[in-house]
Formats: structure tokens, sequence, C-alpha cells
């Protein structure tokens, strides 16, 4: 990750939305004194970012080894690591907003799947606290977890293009209407989303969803393109492992649900900025027969 294109980028992006922000900022109470911090906005976000694609397993350790030892000279406003974390949470807005200005064009192929999110081991799960009111239980294919359920929809270059965070409870089927609003052509999904209701639903906006069949569904005819695009879906499981291994949007250790959301968001702002994401090579190479079989 350029460290510099990408706070050039997020510099660029907050004089934009810092000017609309105190336009619409509600008028201030008589006699009310706003918090200030002597980093600005795109300073605290490029640390956030860059810390999902360090390499650091704690965002204290990149913190204390890497930013205040070594950024001084590019950021020499900075504060103190637990000042630091306080004031995190002032970039969420801005975070979620710079997100969606970071999400790939609709190809007209696109594969959608949900991860799951823990937010502790499961045997704590009744003692925690933190996100006691938002966290519930859910069982993916492998065990049951508690936490939060991320839904994805990327395109076949590895792009971010819909994405959407629910408890662990909901079933993955429920947010696709509204995560699929201005996508056209086919999407693919698992077995997971197999509903005649939602396939009638996407069908009338111009999105044909296309799962696998269960076991006690009778066979139907697809054409061959379909079938080999079905059979690529797990490129958004690899989109996946690297949201949870390297740029870390998961793990036990967060005392604050807005900083959880920073971590998230950034997380995936971070994963935007990979040059090498999981992606497909559907253009036929020596092979002319091809697209006229499969279409």
């Amino acid at each position: 990750m350029d460290i510099t294109n990408v706070f050039c980028d997020l510099d660029d992006f907050c004089q934009i939305f810092e000017s609309g922000w105190k336009e619409a900022h509600l008028p201030q109470m008589a006699g009310e004194k706003l918090s200030k911090c002597r980093m600005c906005l795109s300073e605290i976000m490029t640390i956030v970012i860059a810390f999902h694609g360090s390499g650091y397993r704690t965002f204290k350790d990149f913190y204390t080894l890497q930013v205040l030892p070594h950024w001084k000279n590019a950021f020499p406003n900075l504060v103190s690591y637990n000042r630091f974390v306080e004031i995190m949470p002032w970039s969420l807005m801005a975070l979620c907003c710079y997100l969606h200005s970071r999400r790939g064009n609709t190809t007209g192929i696109s594969f959608i799947d949900s991860t799951p999110i823990s937010v502790c081991h499961k045997c704590r799960a009744t003692s925690h606290k933190v996100f006691k009111e938002y966290a519930h239980w859910g069982k993916n294919s492998v065990d049951w977890y508690f936490g939060f359920k991320l839904h994805l929809i990327i395109n076949e270059q590895g792009e971010l293009i819909a994405f959407k965070l629910t408890s662990a409870n909901v079933d993955d089927r429920a947010p696709v209407p509204d995560m699929t609003q201005n996508i056209v052509g086919k999407l693919f999904g698992d077995r997971g989303y197999i509903s005649h209701k939602l396939f009638e639903e996407l069908y009338e906006r111009g999105l044909q969803l296309i799962t696998k069949l269960k076991k006690n569904m009778k066979n139907k005819l697809v054409p061959l393109m379909d079938k080999i695009l079905l059979r690529k879906r797990a490129v958004i499981e690899s989109v996946n492992d690297q949201l949870k291994n390297i740029c870390q949007v998961e793990h036990s250790r967060h005392r604050s649900v807005l900083n959880f959301m920073v971590n998230l968001l950034a997380g995936l702002v971070a994963y935007t900025y990979q040059e090498k994401k999981p992606s497909l090579d559907i253009n036929p190479k020596g092979l002319p027969a091809l697209p006229a079989a499969a279409f």
C-alpha cells in the first residue's frame, strides 16, 4: 500500500467532505465548545487505514512501534496512543462516505456472499458487554458464532460493489434487495440465496440470481457460461479471506462499538487499495468457439 497516495486521496476527499459537513451541521447551542484536535481528519483516516495494510496484528503495536517513532516527520502533530484511540470515532462518517466513493463498477457479473464477524469467543458470549445489545448468535457452515454478519457483493475483478453489516441471526437473503438497487446483469451466490420470491423480485429489476441447486430440486438447463461462472464463485471466498487475514476486519479486542465500525470500514477501504485483488480472467484466449457455445 502506497501511504503517500492514500493520504493524497484522503486529503482531497476531506476538503470536500468537511466543507459540506459544516454546511449541513446543526447550529451550536449558546456557550457550547466543540472539541478540537491538532491532527486533521485526513491524517487520522490515513493512519487508521494504513494499519490494515501494515502487517501488524494489533493497532497498539502499529501506532507505538511504527507511527510514533518513524512517521513523526510525515505527521508532525501526532498525539499519544490513548488520545488517538479517543479521536478515532471522529472519522467514522468520513470513512463511510469515502468507502462508498471507492466502490467498483457494475460489469454485469457479480458475486454475493456473507462472512461471520465474531466479537468474542463463543464461550464468553453470555458475559460479553460491549455488543450486548447488537450482536447475536449465528451459524455458518462451520460452527456457531456470536457477533455480526458482513454481506458483500463484488464484480469479477474483485472490486467491492455493495456491502452491509447485520447481526448474525439475519438471513442471507434479507439484505439482498437493498444491496442490489443499482446492479444489473447476473448475480451468483451459494445455496443460501435460493428463493423463488427473491429471484422474481430481482429479475423484474434486470438482475438474474443464479445459484446451485439443492439435492431435492429438479435440474434445469443452464447456459455453459453461467455454469463456468458459478464454479468460479469461490473468488468471493478469497476476498473474505483477505479481509480477515490481511486487512484484519475481525478481532475480539474491541471496547467500543464506534471503534469497531471504524476498524471494519478502514479494513474495507484498505482492501480497495490492494494492487492484486482476487479476480477472474473471463476473456477467451485462443478459443473462438467458446463465446458462441456459452451464450
